[in-house]
């Protein structure tokens, strides 16, 4: 899984960070990306990545103000433009299906794949044998919601080693005792899948909020999570501002994932009064915390594999 983040600003766009998209990367899981928020010109964001819209398989939309949804009408007109022909879900708020469909309608744009808008309240919103998706309502200044996406346990690894010292042909007897199935060989003898497997190993847990002040739902929801996105509107300085437009600071943030037990912070949703010169001094109000905490930048790209969070170098 990867986190790739296309947009980080926080209101408008500025020079250096594009209104709020994150892309949660499931090409090896499921062969198709997930997407979070879609601000202005996120299309144009996807440009300059290897990212291919007609991928995109569900769109979660935190909130209906405009630097978060500013992006979904050219994003949906593009995918089909560019031959994406599966159903698309989008799930967001109260009004978010009104706001899509008369947008379209008054465009006349013309989308020719299947588009399911789904209202959402609190709770499990979505769940198959691979993934469950939870939503919570956070504080901001209108309905906002934060996500979280729990990767379900893991078949157990087939061990080569042992099915080879026991001579299990390659092939589907391999694939049945991977699955939790005992095989009979050629000569009657019974591998069972318990003496050819490992452990079943947990799936990951990522966390990511929309627009919010320190709250009990951001905690509830990022509980234990291997990796949470939260906003860092503010710093410390300006915790005021924070308090009054119902963001957080990045110390909120960091907050929030130490009463969360959660392993790693990423930042994202930074005024564009911060500059890139800034960003150093707001890591440095949150040094103290004993989890790796990171500010992302627009292109930002995080690599989770073997329970492990690495940072992918821009080329």
């Amino acid at each position: 899984m990867q986190l790739l983040f296309l947009g980080t600003g926080a209101g408008m766009p500025s020079k250096q960070r594009n209104t709020t998209a994150t892309v949660l990367k499931l090409l090896d899981e499921r062969g198709t990306f997930w997407m979070f928020d879609c601000g202005e010109a996120t299309q144009h964001q996807i440009l300059h990545t290897t990212l291919k819209p007609r991928k995109l398989e569900k769109l979660f939309i935190t909130h209906l103000h405009g630097d978060h949804i500013y992006g979904l009408p050219g994003l949906l007109g593009s995918r089909s433009f560019l031959g994406g022909d599966e159903p698309l879900t989008i799930y967001g708020p109260a009004g978010i299906k009104a706001w899509i469909e008369v947008t379209l309608a008054t465009s006349k744009t013309h989308i020719k794949y299947a588009l399911n808008i789904e209202e959402i309240e609190e709770g499990i919103i979505f769940e198959d044998d691979q993934f469950i998706v939870e939503a919570k309502f956070l504080e901001h200044v209108i309905p906002c919601f934060g996500y979280k996406v729990t990767q379900k346990a893991l078949p157990p690894e087939l061990l080569i080693e042992k099915t080879d010292a026991l001579d299990v042909p390659r092939g589907p007897l391999l694939r049945q005792l991977k699955e939790g199935y005992d095989v009979e060989l050629a000569d009657g003898r019974i591998v069972k899948s318990s003496e050819v497997t490992g452990e079943p190993k947990d799936g990951f847990q990522v966390t990511i909020l929309g627009d919010t002040k320190f709250c009990e739902s951001s905690i509830l929801l990022s509980k234990r999570s291997d990796i949470v996105v939260h906003e860092g509107t503010f710093d410390q300085e300006t915790a005021e501002l924070a308090g009054l437009y119902g963001h957080s600071t990045i110390i909120d943030a960091a907050n929030v994932c130490k009463e969360a037990e959660a392993k790693h912070l990423i930042v994202n949703h930074i005024s564009a009064r911060f500059m890139p010169s800034d960003i150093k001094n707001m890591i440095a109000q949150v040094a103290h915390y004993e989890f790796p905490i990171y500010v992302a930048e627009d292109f930002a790209e995080y690599d989770w594999s073997n329970g492990l969070l690495k940072k992918i170098p821009r080329e």
